[in-house]
């Protein structure tokens, strides 16, 4: 009876998640078709946003979104991963859980405190290691990345560190008969083994930057317009998705039905490119979830 009820109850939530979850997307949809027959495909390729002059280009925002990412992901995972490897294969009992408890709480601390650290710490730091390219202000996109990835970190660990722990010991035990040193066992036979939830760890990971507003609202420099793509432009004050919604134009543009359906628009783009990263990480949990449900 318990059971039954158990699972009804189960897929009472997940039929209202999926009603609530549909009734966003229709409702984002609806609300940003006048942007979408105004500038058409020019919505999501053009680069210029000025909404006094009705023009509503978003492309440097998701390339703003994608490069602040990138920079924290690749800044994260390395250590994260590494992170991982430690706590599940070489620490046992309570030294793994003095190691790994501080880690989580890292990621309890509220964005804004990130954000604020940022701005009396990090942007300093960034200007002055690339001064000679003489950046503007410390406000840039690199900054943002690096802030990211302080703020991933913890997530990234911690579901890398299920996913090795998730591996069975009899394999590694195995390993170790047959004369892998325990590195060797690591490398051989627990990260081929963890892979998949490394990469959905990872995925996560980058879902969680590409959705952050408030740390990187206030380092990116929020620059709306973007006139070059390069390596230069990460040293350059920029946008995001998350901090042009997080911005006081989201107000201004409430009583206006373009500027608000363009506003609307690029939490719909910002919506698909999260939804596309965490259906990706969900393709890879399942092998996780059965590996765990193996480990001896």
């Amino acid at each position: 009876m318990r059971s039954s009820l158990a699972r009804w109850a189960s897929y009472g939530a997940t039929g209202l998640t999926l009603v609530f979850g549909t009734a966003l997307l229709v409702s984002f949809v609806a609300q940003s078709l006048p942007v979408w027959r105004h500038e058409g495909l020019a919505y999501v390729t053009g680069s210029v946003w000025h909404f006094r002059s009705e023009q509503f280009g978003v492309l440097p925002m998701i390339y703003g979104s994608v490069v602040v990412s990138i920079v924290a992901l690749a800044l994260a995972a390395p250590l994260a991963v590494g992170a991982a490897i430690w706590s599940a294969e070489y620490l046992n009992g309570r030294n793994r859980w003095w190691f790994k408890v501080p880690i989580e709480l890292l990621a309890g601390i509220p964005s804004v405190v990130y954000g604020l650290l940022g701005v009396l710490l990090l942007r300093n730091w960034i200007y002055e290691l690339f001064e000679r390219f003489e950046p503007l202000s410390g406000d840039t996109l690199l900054t943002a990345g690096v802030l990211l990835a302080v703020m991933i970190l913890p997530t990234v660990m911690t579901l890398a560190d299920d996913a090795l722990r998730g591996v069975a010991s009899s394999q590694r035990r195995a390993a170790r008969a047959l004369g892998f040193t325990q590195a060797e066992g690591v490398l051989r036979v627990s990260l081929p083994q963890a892979a998949p939830g490394l990469v959905a760890a990872l995925l996560l990971g980058l879902g969680r930057a590409m959705g952050e507003t408030i740390a990187v609202f206030l380092v990116v420099g929020r620059q709306d317009s973007q006139a070059d793509y390069g390596l230069r432009s990460w040293l350059e004050a920029g946008q995001t998705l998350t901090s042009k919604l997080g911005s006081s134009e989201t107000f201004l543009a409430y009583g206006d039905p373009l500027h608000w359906s363009a506003i609307v628009g690029l939490g719909l783009v910002l919506l698909a490119l999260v939804l596309s990263l965490t259906l990706a990480a969900g393709r890879w949990l399942p092998e996780t979830g059965l590996a765990r449900n193996r480990r001896a």
